[in-house]
């Protein structure tokens, strides 16, 4: 997700964050701070509120890192790849592959919801004991703020349209029913896309009436709706793509260039000719050994690109995605980080045979297309 960044791992998956959870963080604890524990608890000091406030908000970010990291977690431990978990203002992102059965969706899906109602339910609890023990209203107040947020998170993710979890639920179940997961994929985004549409109407309609979280209903409405509509074109890329090997895509032979030559004369040598947006590297073997981006190549200073080598400033090829020509191309997609572009480096025996990118993979939906409209 673009404006976010890197801040450390969870559970051994990268976690990065948006610049609007800050943001969030702040609204957050100014709702809980100047309206909900002062109509709950009165007569405390604004310090209290403040500190209080502070505490919750933050705790309720915990539980939402929670909840994706739960995601996370039931993905890994059945073989799905997960890219990285951002944090952002409407919640959490888990970006991942797709399960490769309608148990493992159903398990993944459920693990977050589960996760939340569970600290819900944990957080209503510990909230009723801490008051039956010291009776201090303050922190009780926090503690059942956060239970009922958590529980509100985990029923809202619950409803059946994607991109919500429930949305994974019914696609899960159409799958095991149909056997068809792109169909399920379609059916799901379409009940999101009619969910986002609902809901920023409700939004709207509030807005109206002087409710101005009626703001932040319109924004999360339009998030499903952009969201959903999104996946259901991955869905209907994967129908396109059935049954299509690594082989019938690829560009061959792939543009090269040596990984020893410096920056200066690789972008005069090879980056100026080849007019392509990424470049696969060889060694003195011949060997592939990485991906250079012309993007990166142009962010180089010109002072130091005489003595920089440009496999100093390219992918190496562990972190690159490889395919062999016979690999079924919607399998190497599912693995592929989307993030950086769709760049897979075909390899047979350890020898390059081409590169397939965007570009490539639209020129084969194109030509579905045709041969759909030709037939019909």
């Amino acid at each position: 997700m673009s404006g976010s960044v890197r801040i450390g791992r969870v559970f051994g998956v990268p976690l990065r964050m948006h610049w609007s959870v800050p943001v969030l963080v702040i609204l957050l604890a100014y709702g809980l701070g100047r309206r909900t524990l002062p109509t709950w608890t009165p007569g405390h000091s604004d310090s209290v509120y403040v500190l209080a406030s502070a505490v919750g908000a933050v705790l309720l970010m915990g539980s939402l890192l929670l909840h994706e990291a739960a995601h996370a977690v039931a993905a890994r431990r059945k073989g799905v790849p997960v890219e990285d978990v951002t944090l952002w203002a409407l919640g959490g992102v888990t970006k991942m592959g797709r399960p490769r059965t309608a148990a493992v969706a159903l398990l993944v899906a459920l693990s977050g919801p589960l996760t939340s109602l569970a600290i819900g339910g944990a957080a209503l609890g510990a909230g009723i004991g801490f008051h039956a023990l010291s009776g201090a209203a303050v922190p009780t107040a926090v503690l059942v703020w956060l239970g009922w947020a958590n529980l509100f998170l985990g029923v809202f993710n619950l409803l059946p349209a994607a991109p919500l979890d429930g949305g994974r639920v019914v696609q899960a179940f159409l799958w095991w029913r149909t056997g068809d997961r792109d169909r399920a994929e379609r059916a799901a985004g379409r009940s999101g896309q009619v969910l986002g549409v609902l809901l920023m109407a409700g939004g709207w309609v509030a807005f109206l009436r002087g409710n101005t979280g009626g703001l932040w209903l319109m924004l999360i409405g339009l998030f499903v709706v952009i969201t959903a509509s999104a996946e259901r074109q991955r869905a209907r890329l994967a129908t396109a793509l059935r049954g299509v090997r690594v082989s019938d895509a690829m560009s061959s032979p792939a543009v090269t260039g040596p990984d020893w030559l410096t920056v200066a004369r690789f972008i005069d040598e090879v980056a100026a000719q080849a007019g392509h947006s990424a470049l696969p590297l060889l060694d003195f073997e011949g060997r592939p050994s990485g991906l250079v981006d012309v993007r990166r190549l142009a962010a180089v200073p010109s002072e130091r690109r005489e003595a920089l080598r440009v496999r100093e400033v390219a992918t190496p090829l562990s972190q690159c995605t490889t395919a062999a020509p016979d690999d079924l191309l919607n399998d190497v997609l599912d693995r592929t980080r989307t993030s950086a572009g769709i760049r897979i480096l075909v390899m047979d025996n350890s020898h390059l045979q081409g590169i397939i990118t965007a570009h490539d993979v639209s020129r084969l939906l194109q030509r579905h297309t045709l041969a759909g409209r030709t037939g019909s």
